[in-house]
């Protein structure tokens, strides 16, 4: 199972993968860490990530960005239509009234939607996290705005499913934050104690989040969340922008707005001098050569009048420092750190007025950037059965609070009911009871619209199907589960129908309330399972989510179960599960997501496909300029001037071909045109190889004839360290060494002979060949080992004499004799050495 996190950004992304090692952010194929969240889209392929954004102003039209934020938006929403105006590519309705976006790709007018432009980012981040981890990647976390609603969140599921991503778990970018946070820190509050409050600040490039999170021992809550989806490094970057046009248009009467191609160099240069302002507080200068009709602008700007120009956004800084405190009923002595991440914290401005709020320094432990998709990882990692990490339970919040409404059969018409408050935990289920005789339908929506970024408040309708009255003719009693999941995302995931089987004698049956009375019943609680049963998933947190029975009557009133006050007998029920439909808003059906799958699986061959051609055209390419120049230079003396001539002209006529009709040919072409090409010039370059090489391999034949020549001599004068060599095989060496030195001279004389714009005399392979040769017919011969020397049978018979000199005087039968001088004979071991070493000269 894959270990990995993405962080999907507005404007950047960036891959955390967990090894032996730790959390581990990885690099691209440019070796950056930071992927461009950018497609391009061109006549023949695909373009994704950094090659992507390099045609941001080539390709303006075909090139996208910042498209997350339309993720589940109608057309018609007016946020998208808004955002229209300020685009430099084209927005189109799809014929589900979804957003899509329109570029020409493979010469035809395409329009795609949002999920399939994120999932060929993703499919991008994917091959990344698989070339970093050598192994093929489907299990991930992905972040999403914790400001995400339903209808969003399911978006960027769908987008994953197209990408072939199995998404453990949508986390919210400040969760993932809390998390990379908390999970090392080893000095937190035991469970029983005050837990420690830390506030985290995330100003992103197009979002503002802010979070207060109470930490204890292994685990983490969060307690409030608050945000402002319009407020981002973006906005700076706009504020920039609007001024340098203005400045442009008076000074130069040029009109920036008119002409996206010179739009867009403008909104990079003013990205840069914003991040240099954050550095410096001197005046800076920006300049772009040939910006418009040939003109070179040039303007100059410094902190100060930036910030005067932000005020206004500066002002929004505090709104959602505010409402997180307020929602979480701490004052601001209760906060431990303030964290601040984003890379548009590295404002000092903004830094300056969260710490002023606060009263406090600002923590950077983090880093800015990397620090949603770690904590991504991390999660994944605890998820994963490969790999054993620290117990840490994460308990995440309901951001917005939802409701469900349906038809009562009274005359009031709808009745609702508030589920989920604001901040109320999260992954949470609730069962509730209805009394129904029909079918029912409930609609889920956010039941304060103010508060949300997104036009729409619904949901989505779920219909409970195949309700009946019970035998009686009274309503049923039908429990509906409703839950939001680790993905922030609501559902009625159940609904069963609890029958009264008919009561044995002496037995009362169970009595239904009448509308309005109340009863009160137990809380009770059950575990809100987020791993699978057997699936091998490790649960995030080990706790048990309660899961409140709330009843309704047909009028429509709510009522709570409780307790009754006399012991009533028990009466046999079973339950059924009845089929429950779901309608939801934007959600795409698996018809549609199993052919953008299908879809994506094409373009990423075709991209393959392209990328293949493009090699086998720069092959040719780089070998038509390689020739040409080593044909005036290290192949000069290996060609005749007769057919350096005609090469020369062929690599200049396939030079000239590449500019013109073999600009765009099929990949076998170029692989053919490169064939011709180097039956020309493989021989001239294998003829100067051959002399590079050729000096080597003699050198190496010489000194293996030389050495065996030294041991043939050596043998001659009967050295002692060779003369247990047989006398027949040394003169097969020496007429093996004799027929090799005559092969080389008469190679050798005959190479010199030889011009070097010819085929060599001898190649380097059959110089190697023959030191082989050499050596196998004669290594085995000349090292052999000396024949070990057996010990006479006297000797071993006298092994037993007396240690280290001294004397035995009861000697027994059988014991070593003394010697003619009284000494006794050597021992064994000596006895051994000395006749290895030849010093050995008694008599035996």
């Amino acid at each position: 199972m894959s270990v990995v996190g993405i962080d999907v950004g507005f404007q950047s992304c960036y891959v955390a993968v967990a090894r032996a090692g730790g959390i581990e952010t990885v690099a691209n194929e440019y070796s950056d860490r930071s992927t461009p969240a950018c497609v391009s889209f061109g006549p023949r392929n695909r373009s994704v990530g950094a090659a992507a954004k390099g045609q941001v102003v080539t390709n303006c039209k075909n090139t996208v960005q910042g498209f997350k934020r339309f993720h589940g938006r109608a057309f018609l929403d007016p946020y998208v239509q808004s955002a229209k105006s300020s685009l430099v590519y084209d927005l189109a309705q799809m014929p589900s009234g979804m957003t899509g976006i329109k570029v020409m790709y493979m010469e035809e007018e395409k329009v795609f939607s949002i999920e399939q432009v994120t999932a060929m980012l993703l499919t991008k981040l994917k091959e990344t996290a698989e070339t970093a981890m050598k192994k093929p990647v489907a299990d991930c976390v992905i972040s999403v705005p914790s400001f995400y609603t339903d209808a969003e969140r399911r978006s960027v599921i769908d987008a994953a499913q197209i990408a072939g991503l199995n998404c453990l778990r949508l986390m919210n970018d400040t969760t993932a934050v809390t998390l990379a946070y908390g999970i090392y820190k080893q000095d937190l509050p035991a469970p029983e104690e005050k837990p420690r409050n830390v506030v985290f600040v995330d100003l992103g490039h197009s979002g503002y989040q802010v979070s207060v999170c109470a930490f204890n021992k292994g685990k983490l809550k969060m307690l409030a969340s608050a945000f402002d989806a319009e407020l981002g490094g973006k906005d700076f970057d706009e504020v920039l922008v609007n001024h340098f046009c203005e400045e442009f248009r008076k000074k130069y009467k040029l009109d920036v707005k008119t002409k996206p191609r010179a739009l867009v160099r403008l909104y990079q240069e003013c990205e840069k001098l914003k991040k240099l302002m954050s550095a410096n507080s001197s005046d800076l200068p920006l300049n772009i050569e040939c910006f418009m009709n040939d003109i070179d602008v040039t303007g100059k700007l410094n902190r100060g009048h930036f910030e005067e120009m932000c005020a206004g956004l500066l002002a929004k800084v505090e709104a959602p420092l505010h409402s997180v405190m307020e929602q979480a009923k701490l004052k601001k002595e209760d906060i431990y750190a303030v964290e601040i991440v984003g890379g548009a914290s590295r404002i000092p401005a903004v830094k300056e007025r969260v710490s002023k709020f606060f009263g406090k320094e600002l923590s950077t432990t983090l880093n800015a950037d990397e620090a949603v998709a770690r904590g991504c990882a991390l999660q994944c990692a605890i998820l994963s059965p490969a790999f054993k990490v620290r117990e840490f339970s994460i308990t995440d919040v309901v951001h917005y609070p939802i409701s469900l409404k349906w038809n009562s059969a009274a005359e009031e018409g709808l009745s609702d009911c508030e589920v989920f408050p604001r901040n109320h935990a999260a992954p949470f289920s609730k069962v509730l009871t209805f009394y129904r005789r029909e079918p029912f339908s409930l609609e889920a929506y956010y039941n304060n619209p103010k508060e949300l970024p997104y036009p729409d408040p619904t949901i989505g309708q779920f219909m409970v199907q195949k309700v009946v009255p019970q035998a009686n003719g009274e309503s049923s009693k039908v429990k509906v589960k409703v839950r939001v999941n680790v993905h922030g995302v609501f559902s009625v995931s159940s609904a069963s129908l609890v029958e009264l089987l008919k009561p044995n004698e002496g037995e009362e049956p169970m009595e239904t309330d009448p509308a309005g009375k109340e009863e009160e019943s137990k809380m009770q609680t059950e575990q809100d399972d987020q791993k699978a049963k057997g699936d091998g998933h490790k649960d995030d947190a080990d706790k048990k989510s309660e899961t409140e029975e709330m009843e309704t009557s047909e009028d429509g009133k709510q009522e709570k179960n409780h307790a009754p006050s006399a012991k009533k007998p028990k009466v046999k029920t079973k339950t059924v599960e009845l089929p429950i439909e779901n309608s939801l808003r934007w959600q795409l059906t698996n018809d549609l997501v199993n052919l953008f799958m299908e879809n994506e699986g094409k373009m990423i061959m075709q991209d393959k496909l392209e990328k293949e051609r493009n090699d086998a055209k720069n092959n040719v390419e780089e070998y038509v300029y390689e020739m040409r120049d080593k044909l005036h230079g290290v192949l000069e003396k290996f060609v005749s001037e007769s057919d350096r001539d005609t090469f020369a002209l062929r690599l200049e006529d396939t030079e000239n071909w590449l500019y013109d009709d073999g600009e765009d040919q099929q990949k076998q072409v170029y692989i053919d045109k490169l064939a011709e090409l180097k039956k020309l010039g493989q021989p001239i370059q294998e003829r100067y190889i051959e002399a590079e090489e050729r000096p080597k391999a003699f050198d190496e034949l010489g000194r293996h004839i030389q050495q065996y020549m030294k041991i043939v001599e050596a043998y001659k004068t009967k050295e002692e360290q060779y003369e247990h060599l047989d006398e027949l095989e040394m003169l097969k060496v020496d007429k093996q060494v004799n027929d090799a030195m005559i092969w080389m001279n008469s190679k050798m004389n005959a190479q010199s002979k030889q011009n070097l714009t010819q085929e060599p005399a001898v190649k380097v392979q059959e110089i190697q060949a023959k030191t082989k040769e050499l050596y196998s017919a004669c290594n085995p011969i000349v090292s052999k080992p000396k024949p070990k020397v057996e010990i006479p049978k006297d000797e071993k018979e006298e092994q037993n004499g007396p240690i280290n000199g001294q004397e035995d005087t009861d000697a027994q039968p059988g014991s070593p004799e003394k010697g003619a001088a009284g000494s006794t004979v050597a021992p064994e071991s000596e006895h051994v050495e000395r006749i290895l070493h030849g010093t050995w000269s008694g008599t035996h």
